[in-house]
């Protein structure tokens, strides 16, 4: 089944609730059963769209998940909604009132636009796709604040709309992640010129982008959520700093902005002290661990490792501390007598310009845990040299 028009009859619907809580290891007993009584096709689409729903509670929350249509592709490109409601409120609160949601998906981002009372035109050329978002709209009630469009992002007219927002496709059903930006789909320079025509513009892309790439007009936000990097945005606008940088860690909104009369040069390299500062994966995208590093009065354990030591405990947002017990030149016999000496029983490996498998390290060391004990393993370089730092978080 290739559309979604049989799930949203009246016999679909109740077919999804029934098989919403399916255990994939039970479907096939699931589907055996319903197929006596339901078409088979419809029974296939809806243990699919249940397996959807599932992996999609990831990202929407159980509640909105469990009502809302899905793809596989939607499932896998649909942006955070925590991520979604933070751009939307930044919008809000910049005043914009509609946007020409371009490469829509799913919906994601367009619900989290209405959700903060924006109109939306929703806008992509794939016909599954937009049903989805069509009846996504309308599963969560903004179907009078949503219009959703098939067509080629390129040919729709954008005027009149107070903001653009441009989500172009990163991944090719033949070569997975593309990392060129002019093979997105629509390309980078498009969507640069879609974002500069409006009066704003926002442009989702990869947050590994090299900063060359980003257009000097923009300014460029990477965005984390519980720590993990999730997207980058560029910003185009009035009151746009261009060639601004910014990290933003969610769910706590802490944002960590410099422009280019502020931006810090690379910290300088100092001996480990107490103190070792693990930087968001935000702020190191951003290239901002220098304003981390004068923030905790401290300086990098090697210039190539986004590190940061220092002599004394800082509270931050912007990184994780942990009080350093223990330095050692890499060597895994040494590691793995001192854990069996401490009786640690808990082991987190971290690694940062290190060839070495957190994972292969942990098996090799801690065959069997065992013990009261917890340590935290930094593999690094330190001066250039392979280095083991031992230590704790700072609660």
């Amino acid at each position: 089944m290739n559309h979604l028009a049989p799930l949203l009859t009246p016999e679909g619907r109740a077919l999804l609730d029934e098989v919403r809580d399916t255990d994939p290891a039970h479907e096939l007993a699931v589907a055996t059963r319903l197929r006596r009584e339901h078409p088979a096709d419809l029974v296939s689409a809806a243990l699919g769209q249940a397996r959807l729903r599932q992996r999609a509670v990831a990202k929407f929350g159980a509640e909105d998940a469990r009502r809302m249509f899905f793809t596989p592709n939607g499932v896998e490109q649909s942006t955070r909604a925590s991520v979604a409601a933070y751009r939307a409120e930044r919008l809000r609160a910049l005043g914009v009132r509609s946007v020409a949601d371009l490469c829509c998906g799913i919906g994601g981002d367009a619900i989290a636009f209405a959700r903060a009372g924006i109109r939306v035109l929703a806008v992509d050329r794939d016909p599954l796709t937009c049903e989805a978002a069509r009846a996504n709209a309308d599963a969560l009630g903004l179907a009078g604040l949503i219009e959703v469009r098939e067509a080629d992002v390129t040919e729709v007219d954008t005027a009149g709309y107070d903001a653009v927002f441009v989500d172009p496709a990163r991944r090719s059903s033949k070569r997975g992640r593309i990392f060129d930006p002019e093979a997105y789909s629509p390309p980078l320079s498009w969507a640069v010129s879609a974002a500069l025509g409006a009066p704003r513009g926002l442009l989702k892309i990869a947050p590994g982008i090299p900063h060359e790439a980003i257009p000097a007009e923009a300014t460029a936000e990477w965005i984390s959520d519980g720590g993990d990097v999730k997207e980058a945005v560029l910003w185009f606008g009035p009151d746009v700093t261009p060639g601004a940088r910014r990290a933003t860690l969610l769910p706590a909104v802490a944002g960590l902005h410099a422009t280019p009369a502020t931006m810090l040069p690379d910290p300088g390299v100092r001996p480990v002290g107490r103190y070792l500062y693990e930087p968001d994966g935000a702020v190191i995208r951003a290239h901002l661990v220098a304003e981390v590093a004068e923030e905790v009065n401290g300086g990098l354990i090697d210039p190539t490792i986004a590190y940061v030591t220092a002599d004394e405990a800082h509270d931050t947002p912007y990184a994780t501390a942990y009080e350093i017990t223990d330095r050692l030149p890499f060597n895994v016999k040494k590691l793995k007598a001192l854990l069996r000496e401490r009786e640690v029983g808990v082991l987190t490996v971290k690694k940062r310009g290190s060839a070495v498998e957190p994972e292969e390290l942990r098996r090799k060391v801690l065959p069997k845990p065992h013990g009261p004990a917890s340590v935290t393993v930094f593999l690094t370089r330190v001066a250039g040299a392979p280095t083991m730092l031992l230590g704790h978080p700072v609660r």
